[in-house]
């Protein structure tokens, strides 16, 4: 065994795909980049996940306790780390970048149209909101996008390195 860094760690354990999180607030809808998130509970279906509070959408999910969680394929991938490096402070991403909006149906944030599944959340903790920047969220609604077959998603695995979805294999487990 080696020395690893410890800067290193979270390079290893990102734990699942990047996704895109929709805030609205003021009449003003946002999207930013996420991957650092991960499963809580299965039913009702819990996420939790981090914002820092230096990101713009933190304000808004902090104040409305709604957003969207949507899932891009790896045919966004180049936009959705342009997403990342940028602030909705300074532009609207969804003009920017040419995401389509879409009404949801419980949540006042938009789905992502060129996303193929969309999470419409709840907060309902914020316990850890000051000391880590962790929401956990309720899903309250799930959407996916029929015409998006087999879609891959991309992993955050850092300093610009994503990794793809690769090969599916199944094994007898008593897990859902």
């Amino acid at each position: 065994m080696k020395n690893l860094f410890l800067s290193n760690v979270y390079q290893l354990l990102e734990p699942g795909p990047v996704v895109l999180l929709t805030t609205a607030r003021k009449g003003r809808a946002n999207v930013m980049a996420m991957s650092w998130h991960m499963m809580v509970e299965f039913n009702p279906p819990l996420v939790a996940c981090i914002v820092s509070d230096a990101d713009y959408s933190f304000a808004a999910l902090r104040a409305t306790k709604e957003c969207v969680i949507a899932i891009p394929a790896l045919k966004l991938a180049a936009k959705v780390v342009k997403i990342g490096n940028c602030s909705g402070r300074e532009m609207d991403k969804f003009e920017r970048f040419g995401l389509t909006p879409v009404p949801s149906e419980r949540v006042a944030p938009p789905l992502v149209a060129e996303c193929f599944v969309n999470l419409e959340c709840k907060v309902v903790n914020t316990r850890l909101v000051n000391k880590y920047g962790l929401f956990v969220l309720e899903v309250v609604k799930a959407w996916t996008d029929p015409a998006q077959k087999n879609p891959k998603t991309i992993h955050h695995r850092g300093y610009g390195r994503f990794a793809v979805d690769g090969k599916m294999i199944q094994l007898k487990s008593k897990m859902p």
